[in-house]
């Protein structure tokens, strides 16, 4: 089978459907967004129980909402950095704090209303820092420790050029006008260390978990203008 992915909205959270000689699904999506995903399968004419592996570029509470419910759906394995496991397997992931003005009302506010009490699920793969390859897959691409947003952040990097990123980088109206690093992070400076380490691996767009693609020429701008806090 020759090598496709697709960009599936969970919600508010953008998970993508990468399809080689195996099927992998990055992240699990956000509050209300499953009958979403089984409409969306159906369209693409996909049988839930091709998907493999449920690979998490983090475990914060918006893509892992309808982890569950995918779960059950799919049969799927569970993949998630070392750091953020505890996200899945307590059903309690924390809220990142603000990096910018309007982060730091939104992480207080989500903070005072979220308090998510979620399925405890059991992790089958634990990533590592070293990251993890997906050639086993039949998929071109390799998993990418990126952390800064949270302690366990990880980027999926495809030979085609495109990185999909999760939270390292936003593009959505409610979260900041244009394309750039998150309002939100674990640690910003830690999160434009990874940027540095990613951006001369060949990244040509920028595939977010909120909002859509983008050039990648963009961040290397906002890299090269960030300005320590």
């Amino acid at each position: 089978m020759a090598f496709t992915f697709y960009r599936i909205p969970i919600g508010i959270c953008n998970c993508f459907l990468l399809r080689g000689e195996r099927t992998i699904l990055i992240d699990g999506g956000a509050m209300g967004g499953f009958p979403s995903f089984q409409r969306q399968l159906q369209a693409l004419k996909i049988d839930p129980e091709e998907i493999e592996l449920i690979l998490l570029t983090h475990g914060h509470w918006d893509h892992i909402t309808c982890l569950a419910d995918i779960q059950k759906l799919t049969g799927a394995k569970i993949a998630v950095h070392g750091r953020d496991q505890f996200m899945v397997e307590t059903g309690e992931p924390p809220f990142p704090d603000g990096v910018t003005p309007y982060g730091r009302v939104m992480s207080w506010a989500a903070k005072l209303i979220l308090h998510p009490h979620l399925p405890k699920l059991t992790v089958d793969t634990v990533i590592p820092d070293a990251g993890m390859s997906l050639k086993e897959f039949g998929i071109p691409g390799e998993v990418v420790y990126t952390p800064g947003h949270s302690m366990g952040h990880v980027s999926i990097l495809l030979e085609t050029g495109d990185a999909i990123v999760g939270d390292m980088a936003m593009n959505d109206w409610y979260l900041r006008p244009t394309p750039g690093l998150p309002v939100l992070a674990d640690d910003i400076e830690m999160v434009v260390e990874s940027w540095k380490k990613i951006l001369p691996m060949g990244i040509k767009r920028v595939h977010p978990a909120h909002g859509m693609d983008f050039d990648v020429a963009m961040m290397q701008k906002e890299i090269a203008n960030f300005k320590p806090r």
